[in-house]
């Protein structure tokens, strides 16, 4: 079974990076560009069968690990 969390930054929350990826999306032509925000997404393989179970394990490791909850969200999947 694979799961997959999404993690971005919370409203608010400065994204330089993403300022940075706007200005080089005009640069390059794209216009009507309103705003870019930068995130990350982790694929995460799960061994069994129950998705319960495997989605509350991975629900933990995005709030233990993958995310940084004060300034960032993250969305859990089970993707197949």
């Amino acid at each position: 079974m694979k799961a997959r969390v999404t993690v971005t930054l919370k409203n608010g929350v400065l994204d330089p990076q993403g300022k940075a990826i706007e200005g080089a999306l005009g640069s390059l032509g794209f216009a009507g560009i309103g705003g870019v925000r930068q995130g990350k997404v982790f694929d995460i393989e799960i061994a069994g069968t129950d998705t319960e179970k495997a989605k509350a394990e991975v629900e933990a490791m995005a709030a233990k690990l993958l995310a940084n909850t004060v300034i960032e969200n993250y969305r859990v999947e089970i993707v197949g």
